[in-house]
């Protein structure tokens, strides 16, 4: 195995090296932790693809590192015969750093090896990457985007024919066609012009068909709009066209919050492009209050995330992607009945880390509720196995990390359709002199309480997975019996066999459920150097369960 300084030296030396990478490299020749960190790993291609820091290296996401990830692709889709060559690839970006760069990468290898390529032909959100998929009718997609992460990451996702992020079984074929390149540097590449047709661009058609499809899922298209003032913040990123565009059509009065709505790379109107944070909420509530609006929302830079504030009062209350969702699916699910159109036999996917208030609701509607690991691949693998047999009906999908798919047509997370069902839902409630929060208290009194909460714990640098390992094994081989005098009922190890038996794909997540119906799960992230906790709490009342949190904090995390 070459050390470090020997693939560093190798790149600063390669005729197929470009100028500004090497001058990057000659920058840190006197910092010898700079070049371990850079050159002593290859960055990994994990169960969300490549995601990671952008710059000069094999432990960085660069222009060469895309290409190898691409050959690998390349490699894995020549496996699968002339159909799969033909077919073609789907490419779209976000708005981030090198995004245009590594999308016309990612074509130009595709083309250099006989694969078609469709490339969008400007940024586009990640749930129309899905769409695209699926209405071309090509073998995959790839996504240049690091969603969420500050403007000093990029990344790399691919999709199946599905429309569905890779799960992990496929997955590990391109990662084994990825690890059978040697070099990154000398991937051929050719240019638009070289690869004539293997090379098509689309833009508006695929827009337009998106749209529709997205208006589609709307329940109530009838509902008075005009009198519900809506602030949208699409924090620089791909949702200010579709989002802005759906919702005009459909006549709600939207006001944009101008300083984050243009595309930029460095994200500097916003504080924090992630709707998980109370930063990225701070220019729209400001707007919010000046314009008197009633409802705040926001989707993450490549729009597959929705996150919204409700006004109460002076104020704007932020809500947390499960409570959010429990109230997409409360409308959802309450005015397909009272139209008669939910199925008797419909099925609900959420995730592990999901709180259990949705699985409350479905059952008092009579729907199932079938349980995925966290990433929406499982829940688009799930649908669409659903749809092979016919005979449970979809209705709704959705994770904690505030994404959700409503209709089947895209087969990842979907912030444009969760844009226009939580307005059309405001609007709805809106004429019953309700407010989202107004229902949310609602079904907490029907439900019981339920409190969420997450705690990450960041281990950068080269031994931060072992950490990550470390604390992991720790709550394994060392789990707490019980919390405050309640007891931990079971324990769900998603690397046992009990859980695979179960139909679970192997994780290294850890699930302390309570007799009380609590839980903790224990989980390493897939795409960031992070330990997460999640939390849900069950109680009578919000002090109680605040309590109970406290507690089970005390514990878990050692404060």
């Amino acid at each position: 195995m070459k050390e470090y300084s020997e693939i560093y030296r190798e790149w600063l030396e390669s005729p197929f090296c470009d100028d500004e990478t090497k001058e990057e490299l000659r920058s840190i020749s006197n910092n010898e932790n700079e070049i371990k960190e850079r050159f002593a790993k290859e960055i990994e291609f994990g169960t969300a693809g490549l995601r990671g820091v952008l710059g000069a290296g094999t432990n960085r996401i660069n222009k060469y590192i895309v290409k190898k990830a691409t050959q690998g692709f390349a490699d894995y889709i020549k496996q699968n015969g002339s159909e799969a060559i033909g077919a073609g690839i789907v490419i779209a970006h976000d708005n981030r750093r090198k995004s245009v760069e590594f999308a016309l990468e990612t074509a130009g290898v595709l083309a250099a090896n006989g694969i078609k390529a469709y490339l969008f032909e400007s940024l586009r959100p990640t749930p129309e990457l899905s769409f695209a998929v699926r209405e071309l009718k090509a073998f995959g997609g790839v996504m240049i985007t690091a969603s969420h992460n500050p403007p000093e990451y990029n990344g790399y996702k691919l999709y199946d024919c599905r429309g569905c992020q890779l799960i992990p079984k496929i997955n590990q074929k391109v990662i084994d066609c990825i690890s059978r390149i040697d070099d990154p540097l000398s991937i051929r590449s050719v240019t638009e012009k070289e690869a004539g047709e293997l090379i098509v661009r689309v833009g508006k058609e695929i827009d337009e068909k998106y749209y529709n499809a997205v208006m589609s899922v709307s329940i109530n298209r009838g509902l008075p709009k005009q009198d519900l003032k809506i602030v949208y913040s699409p924090q620089h990123g791909t949702g200010n066209i579709p989002v802005r565009e759906v919702l005009s059509r459909l006549s709600y009065n939207v006001i944009p919050v101008e300083e984050q709505c243009a595309p930029d790379t460095e994200f500097s109107g916003t504080k924090n492009p992630n709707p998980e944070t109370a930063e990225a909420y701070e220019l729209a509530i400001e707007y919010a209050k000046r314009y008197d609006a009633d409802l705040v929302i926001t989707t993450d830079p490549d729009c597959d995330r929705l996150g919204v504030a409700v006004k109460r009062g002076n104020d704007f209350i932020r809500m947390t992607g499960n409570q959010s969702a429990a109230v997409l699916l409360e409308y959802i699910l309450s005015q397909k009945k009272e139209k008669g159109a939910l199925p008797e036999n419909g099925v609900m996917f959420n995730t592990i880390v999901t709180s259990d208030l949705g699985d409350r609701i479905c059952d008092s509607y009579g729907i199932e509720v079938e349980k995925t690991l966290t990433g929406f691949k499982f829940i688009g693998d799930k649908v669409y196995r659903h749809e092979q047999t016919d005979k449970k009906p979809f209705v709704f999908g959705y994770e904690e990390s505030y994404g959700c798919l409503i209709g089947d047509f895209v087969r990842d997370k979907d912030a444009v359709q969760a844009s226009l069902m939580l307005c059309e839902s405001a609007a709805y409630y809106a004429t019953l002199g309700k407010t989202l929060l107004d229902v949310l208290d609602e079904l907490y009194e029907k439900h019981g309480y339920f409190l969420d909460a997450l705690d990450n714990f960041v281990f950068k640098g080269l031994d931060g997975a072992d950490k990550i390992s470390a604390l992991v094994n720790g709550f394994r081989n060392h789990p707490p019996k019980e919390v405050s005098g309640i007891k931990v009922s079971r324990l769900e190890d998603y690397t046992s066999q009990a859980m695979i038996d179960a139909g679970f794909e192997p994780s290294n997540v850890l699930r302390f459920i309570f007799e009380d119906g609590s839980w903790v799960a224990v989980r390493p992230s897939g795409t960031e150097p992070k330990c997460k906790f999640y939390y849900c709490i069950v109680a009578e009342n919000k002090q109680a369960a605040e309590k109970k949190l406290s507690d089970i904090r005390d514990v878990f995390i050692k404060k």
